[in-house]
């Protein structure tokens, strides 16, 4: 659990009000109560504390199902990589990483098949041309055959030339990035210079066995149907291996990052303040977290046709009227910043009003289902400042 001295004991007393929250709750619970998801956990930060932490439903943990509490775990899928993203934009304020640099250059096993020309700063904005580049379960955990496999990679088109996202592959390159420039396993510089600094203690990028019967397994409510849009490796098996023990500690960068809401919504809350986390650690300068929230890929459009607004591996709400689009709901301002996950896990900041949300759930349902639920959470969430 949080830390207690991080959890306010009142919402007003970081000014969150308590009806609006309230809204938000009965809203993320009327999916479970109507059967449309199993168990769902989301939680509302500001000021630097949790304003409120609600977890509903059942859910398979350890083998057995039994009601979700708010210690229940919950895969974050793509809300991930903003933790990956944190550890590169460090290494860019320290002097230690440069966007212009080729990747090659660093990992010289990926400078192959025409991908000599990537840059580090391609990878981050999903330009980079390799988006299904393959790496499966069977080598996740293998540090030599991950570079192995990089060298078999070919780009798809030219490196700027469009959009795609770049589901897990991007983020494998990223995390090699780290482990070369910081000499450790890339877990372990997520820990030390990420997570823990950040005061949190249940967000895992890696998730110790020990923890494992905490985990909500994931499940499919109805058919499995593959997503719109062409995402690759998101298919509708894929999602369900990270309910095998054996691939959660592996800590997939790009995806198989475990939290509570809770340590979502505060993850969130050193990023919006400045970079100072709430037990006092200096993350990022402010100009850093500005420079890196910055949107970089206006020009482009995703395979929807919706604009892209991304910056460095993170995802902007922008100011042209689809904000929900991307995730944020109607209401959040268009600074606000963050990266959702398959299945409609939200975690997202807003640096202007000061909240931020997190919500997770293991039911996996249709797009468009998703689509209006997200854009119902974020939009309460964000009316929740007084």
């Amino acid at each position: 659990m949080l830390d207690l001295k991080l959890v306010a004991e009142k919402p007003e007393d970081v000014g969150v009000d308590s009806e609006a929250l309230d809204a938000l709750f009965a809203r993320a619970q009327r999916d479970v109560d109507d059967g449309t998801l199993p168990s769902a956990q989301v939680a509302v930060a500001r000021n630097g504390k949790l304003a409120g932490l609600r977890t509903f439903g059942k859910a398979v943990q350890g083998g057995e199902e039994r009601p979700a509490t708010d210690e229940t775990l919950y895969t974050i899928y793509s809300s991930t990589k903003a933790v990956v993203a944190v550890a590169i934009w460090q290494l860019l304020e320290e002097g230690n990483l440069k966007l212009e640099e080729r990747v090659a250059d660093i990992i010289p096993e990926f400078g192959t098949n025409g991908k000599d020309v990537v840059t580090v700063e391609q990878v981050l904005l999903h330009v980079a041309g390799f988006p299904q580049a393959p790496l499966g379960p069977k080598i996740w955990a293998d540090r030599n055959k991950r570079l192995e496999a990089f060298s078999y990679w070919r780009l798809m088109w030219e490196p700027e030339s469009k959009f795609e996202y770049h589901a897990t592959s991007a983020h494998w390159v990223l995390v090699e990035i780290i482990e070369r420039r910081r000499g450790c396993d890339f877990r372990d510089a997520l820990r030390e210079h990420v997570i823990d600094p950040m005061g949190l203690t249940e967000l895992f990028v890696g998730l110790p066995g020990d923890l494992n019967d905490r985990v909500a397994d994931v499940c499919h409510m109805g058919e499995m149907v593959e997503p719109p849009g062409g995402f690759g490796e998101v298919t509708p098996q894929a999602i369900l291996n990270f309910n095998a023990a054996e691939n959660r500690p592996v800590g997939v960068p790009g995806g198989g990052g475990i939290a509570s809401a809770a340590e979502l919504a505060m993850f969130y809350q050193t990023l919006i303040n400045g970079g100072e986390s709430p037990i006092g650690n200096r993350i990022l300068k402010p100009e850093t977290i500005e420079f890196a929230t910055k949107v970089r890929t206006a020009h482009h459009t995703d395979l929807m046709g919706t604009p892209v607004l991304r910056g460095l591996s993170i995802v902007i709400a922008g100011d042209d009227g689809k904000a929900n689009l991307r995730g944020f709901g109607r209401v959040a301002s268009p600074r606000t910043f963050g990266h959702g996950g398959a299945g409609g896990q939200l975690a997202w900041g807003d640096p202007e009003s000061g909240i931020s949300l997190g919500y997770c759930t293991n039911g996996f349902v249709d797009w468009r289902t998703i689509g209006r639920r997200t854009t119902a959470i974020s939009s309460l969430a964000a009316a929740c400042a007084q």
